[in-house]
């Protein structure tokens, strides 16, 4: 709870800071001279806000850094369907980071939209952008290496067997895998933990690997994006309702309490059936999210202050880049964290949807 505590107030403070310096920055701007365009003007202006959201939504490319007026990224296929137009298939470096027009279409802050041919929105054109996002490239390469990952232990154990001491990667997954069965699995599903494990390791790693992939600088912020969680949250919600049982059921409907309080108690826990999916996408959102925000704040700080004075940005450089390390290795703990997290309250809610179930098998 303290972290947390001081992970919003860091998030607060550091987003206070980043509007007041950049208001700073833009009323201490010297007035538009004759002949420079309102375009070269807006340019030329530092907007802490907008490289934030673009740091943490999805894109069209892995982004890693610029150059000057070069970009070093990797761009992803686009593939775009028109009612209009049919199928178009190219790739997103075909823009040039959105200053240029391809086959009828550009990109307008990230978002891929047709143009007639004075270069201008075409309202009239359908788009249906069927594109492989960087989230969705990066869940899949997510995908791969876990399969590979637990393939190769699982073909170790099937090779060596339970009697020889594992190794290398191995003995690096087993003690993972061991905490989740005995601190997760077992206390909140009893003696049906084994039916259960198979879907309680495949979050815990997915979330896992996903946040840790996310943590290396120009790759995407998967666990911190809202789909991906709703997804993950949706996928738990099914799984503790075809967990239940009537006991459950009885328990939502017809309480053990005096008549009048059904009225107020059920349709309580009648929500509270959709409020456990719900917490479990929130909580991963907003904690991956938040530690995404505070890193680029202590970034854009060294910006900031260089804005307003060279000596300033160089000074401050070094106290942005301490912070940032330290949250970045606190990011990396918190990436352990939440997988634990979401796998543990999705058991509690399993063990809680088989109440009556457990309390049978606990009695025999």
């Amino acid at each position: 709870m303290a972290r947390r505590r001081i992970k919003s107030l860091l998030v607060a403070t550091f987003s206070t800071i980043a509007i007041l310096f950049s208001t700073v920055v833009f009323a201490n701007e010297t007035p538009q001279k004759e002949g420079e365009t309102a375009g070269a003007h807006s340019e030329a202006a530092f907007d802490p806000a907008k490289l934030i959201m673009e740091h943490i939504m999805d894109a069209h490319e892995f982004h890693f850094f610029s150059l000057g007026e070069k970009h070093i990224s990797i761009p992803l296929p686009v593939i775009l369907y028109s009612p209009q137009r049919g199928i178009s298939v190219f790739s997103y470096g075909r823009f040039h980071h959105g200053h240029e027009i391809y086959e009828g279409y550009k990109s307008e802050e990230g978002k891929i939209v047709a143009v007639n041919a004075a270069g201008e929105v075409d309202k009239t054109v359908q788009v249906y952008n069927f594109s492989l996002t960087r989230n969705v490239v990066q869940m899949f390469l997510a995908l791969v290496l876990l399969v590979w990952l637990m393939v190769g232990v699982a073909n170790k154990y099937k090779k060596n067997g339970a009697k020889v001491a594992p190794s290398g990667f191995q003995n690096a997954i087993e003690p993972v895998i061991t905490f989740i069965r005995d601190e997760v699995g077992k206390p909140s599903l009893g003696h049906a933990y084994e039916k259960y494990m198979p879907y309680l390791l495949t979050i815990f790693f997915f979330i896992l690997i996903n946040s840790l992939i996310g943590l290396v600088p120009g790759t995407a912020n998967v666990t911190g994006n809202i789909a991906f969680t709703v997804i993950l949250g949706f996928i738990s919600f099914l799984v503790i309702l075809f967990s239940t049982n009537k006991h459950f059921w009885g328990h939502i409907f017809n309480p053990p309490v005096p008549f009048p309080v059904k009225f107020i108690l059920v349709p309580v826990e009648f929500i509270g059936i959709f409020t456990k999916p719900f917490a479990l996408i929130v909580r991963l959102f907003a904690n991956m999210v938040a530690g995404h925000i505070i890193i680029t704040c202590f970034i854009m700080l060294i910006f900031i202050f260089g804005a307003m004075s060279k000596v300033a940005g160089i000074g401050f450089t070094p106290v942005s880049l301490a912070f940032t390390i330290f949250i970045y290795f606190i990011e990396i703990l918190v990436a352990f964290i939440q997988a634990f997290i979401f796998t543990n309250l999705t058991a509690v809610f399993i063990g809680q949807a088989r109440e009556g179930a457990h309390h049978e098998e606990a009695h025999h």
